[in-house]
């Protein structure tokens, strides 16, 4: 589905600072494109001044709230990319479980998912009509951004763990109970998510998202052998059934230095990796793709000189990437100072460019 006319869509293209795209596609840029996860957020006193009107989900569906943070650290930072300000539950609630967030506790969902019953109680929904105030996000935020935008959704496997133990959990007994004792009520449940997650994100991409990452927030607490059953056969449907878009996918499992060999398999273009493996250990073993990350989040608190120094580091050992986007571990900690990520990233534009 074409979103603009064509003279417009080549004129937005034409202006466009595409380095990160590059990227993502094995191509020589002129420097290493840097972005951040949750780069729109607490940290910024910005966000925080538009946070203190609204709920969080109120936030989630307001497009021009949505796209005032969602700019926010392109304008005061620099980032060579957008990621749409949304949250991973949103589809969950779109499928029917109902979602609160909690302040100091997180996402809340106060009906699990862990019997037959609950589990048909869910729908596939179409996003369009149930979501429409996230492809609106997209729609405007093509009309303002200069970098590119990312869309996303959670991997079928996190968002499951959400449904099922009702919220975050440090050891996931709920999950895995049902994994190893109902196995084909936990497919069931992953079919489900994974059907959504592929209309949700095909939407995206027709809304004009120009990459889509997938996170697979706790996926590092399955075994190799576990993963490869229960969670990357659905990541790899999803990234198959957007293949027709030609855009960059991206895949994140957190915690996934184990996972690393699986996750290639993925069929994504990107591999996300967090700051438990050495970037170049990493891209020795992801071949010909790209590779995003991998700083660990607290290292921003580094003194500048110190943290330039790091950085340099991080980039000489991505060298030989097929293509590399600089990014963190994990998501930025809500108490890092503004500041130091504006270091880091001049220092990756200025020290990747040389």
């Amino acid at each position: 589905m074409q979103l603009y006319p064509k003279e417009i869509t080549k004129k937005i293209d034409d202006i466009m600072n595409e380095t990160f795209l590059k990227a993502c596609r094995g191509e020589k840029t002129n420097y290493t494109p840097i972005w951040m996860m949750r780069q729109a957020g607490r940290y910024l006193p910005e966000y925080q001044k538009v946070r203190g009107n609204v709920t969080f989900l109120e936030l989630c569906k307001s497009p021009e709230l949505c796209v005032e943070v969602t700019l926010q650290p392109i304008d005061l930072l620099n980032m060579d990319a957008a990621i749409l300000f949304s949250d991973i539950l949103i589809l969950m609630e779109a499928m029917g479980a109902t979602l609160e967030f909690h302040e100091g506790v997180g996402p809340v969902f106060p009906k699990t998912f862990r019997d037959e019953e609950s589990v048909d109680r869910l729908r596939v929904p179409d996003p369009d009509d149930t979501t429409p105030f996230v492809m609106e996000t997209i729609r405007l935020l093509r009309k303002e951004l200069k970098v590119p935008l990312i869309g996303f959704a959670g991997a079928p496997f996190t968002c499951a763990t959400y449904l099922i133990e009702g919220g975050s959990s440090k050891v996931f007994w709920e999950t895995k109970k049902m994994m190893f004792t109902s196995p084909e009520l936990f497919h069931k449940l992953m079919d489900k998510i994974t059907e959504s997650t592929i209309l949700y994100l095909q939407a995206q991409a027709r809304a004009g998202a120009q990459a889509l990452q997938i996170f697979d927030s706790w996926a590092g607490i399955l075994a190799p052998c576990d993963f490869s059953v229960f969670a990357l056969p659905y990541v790899q449907k999803i990234i198959k059934s957007l293949q027709q878009f030609d855009i960059p996918i991206i895949y994140f499992a957190n915690n996934g230095a184990t996972l690393l060999d699986l996750s290639v398999t993925s069929g994504a273009d990107v591999i996300g990796l967090d700051w438990r493996i050495n970037i170049g250990d990493a891209v020795k073993r992801v071949g010909k793709k790209a590779v995003q990350g991998n700083i660990d989040p607290f290292a921003l608190l580094l003194p500048k000189d110190a943290l330039r120094e790091r950085i340099g580091r991080l980039l000489d050992d991505a060298k030989d990437a097929h293509g590399h986007i600089f990014n963190l571990g994990h998501g930025i900690h809500q108490f890092t100072p503004p500041e130091q990520a504006r270091i880091a990233v001049d220092a990756v534009h200025e020290l990747s460019g040389r």
